[in-house]
């Protein structure tokens, strides 16, 4: 494998928070620092040590040990996820909300006063920060997450049913105020299981009272699991007929990558950065229908119809999911692109 040159005076990266968990984030941190390492580029997550730039994960709560690296002369690089939007419009209990005020307060403060580059994971999260929050006063960059082409593959053991259809569905939470894109996965089960077999295979975390209430009411397979490990997730990928990006407003969403590099076709409501990353025919995408930015119920029939479209001819949707991933959206690539701003 070759790698391009970078510069040899700045062979240290600071990445902060140190995060750890199942999350989006940590999956970022975990094949990014791989990729720097497999390039000879040292990686640290104290701010308290010599660095030559300093990659900040969205936000952080040590913003003092962070300007004392600014005004020690390291840059500071923010990589930036979306803005937390759902408790403007729906109850989302008490944490919740204060943490997402809290939140957007922390990221904003940096790109505004910190950061020397903000990186946006698509193009859709930078229109949306430049719109809310006003264009940021330093250059940026927009970088769309990146997978490991080799992990992450069509090839190896599945277990895809022949009698069935499997939806698939992985999310970090569909609990709570977030439960839309949930509800929405079930209203197309329902729809499709009136021509076919369906079961549909959620991972996320869903409160226990949703997981009996959704079993009970409909006749189709629901199955629920609040994580699977990291490792496991290729193998399922390539034992589903489609994935359903359950997330309205989706920032730059890792299962869509992963499942597109898997070989598995993706459907969703044309919402968020997914005109992004699902082109062509690596899957498709239906109007929302209502008002996505009120959580108006959506118009599910052109969901149904699009997962039918993917559903009657899985060779060619999976095959061009594949060269999708292959394209646009390998690991290399991703570092690559990131080294360009950092180093």
């Amino acid at each position: 494998m070759t790698f391009n040159a970078y510069n040899t005076l700045m062979p240290r990266i600071c990445i902060v928070p140190y995060v750890q968990g199942l999350g989006g984030v940590t999956s970022f941190r975990l094949k990014f620092e791989d990729g720097l390492r497999a390039r000879g580029i040292d990686v640290t997550h104290d701010l308290n040590q010599p660095a030559d730039v300093v990659l900040v994960l969205a936000g952080t709560r040590h913003l003092l040990p962070l300007w004392k690296a600014r005004r020690r002369g390291q840059r500071i690089v923010q990589r930036l996820d979306g803005v937390n939007w759902v408790h403007r419009v729906r109850w989302a209990g008490v944490r919740y909300t204060v943490r997402a005020v809290y939140g957007n307060a922390n990221l904003s403060f940096i790109r505004n006063r910190l950061a020397d580059h903000v990186i946006y994971q698509s193009q859709f999260i930078k229109a949306w920060w430049d719109d809310w929050y006003r264009p940021a006063r330093v250059p940026a960059s927009v970088i769309l997450n990146g997978v490991d082409l080799n992990q992450y593959s069509p090839s190896g053991l599945h277990e895809r049913p022949s009698g069935h259809v499997r939806i698939l569905l992985v999310e970090g939470s569909l609990s709570g105020a977030l439960d839309s894109g949930l509800y929405s996965a079930v209203r197309l089960a329902e729809k499709l299981s009136q021509k076919t077999r369906v079961e549909l295979f959620v991972v996320s975390r869903v409160d226990k009272r949703a997981q009996g209430r959704l079993r009970d009411r409909y006749p189709f397979r629901i199955q629920f699991m609040e994580s699977v490990p990291r490792e496991q997730i290729p193998w399922l990928m390539r034992s589903s007929h489609l994935l359903f990006s359950a997330e309205v407003n989706p920032p730059c969403p890792n299962s869509v990558i992963e499942a597109l590099a898997c070989g598995l076709p993706v459907v969703g409501f044309d919402t968020g950065s997914l005109s992004e990353i699902v082109q062509g025919d690596a899957g498709r995408l239906a109007p929302y229908g209502a008002d996505h930015w009120k959580l108006e119920p959506p118009d599910i029939s052109g969901l149904v119809r699009a997962a039918e479209e993917v559903l009657d001819d899985q060779p060619r949707f999976r095959k061009a999911a594949r060269e999708q991933a292959e394209n646009t959206l390998g690991l290399d690539r991703m570092v690559d692109e990131y080294l360009k701003v950092l180093l």
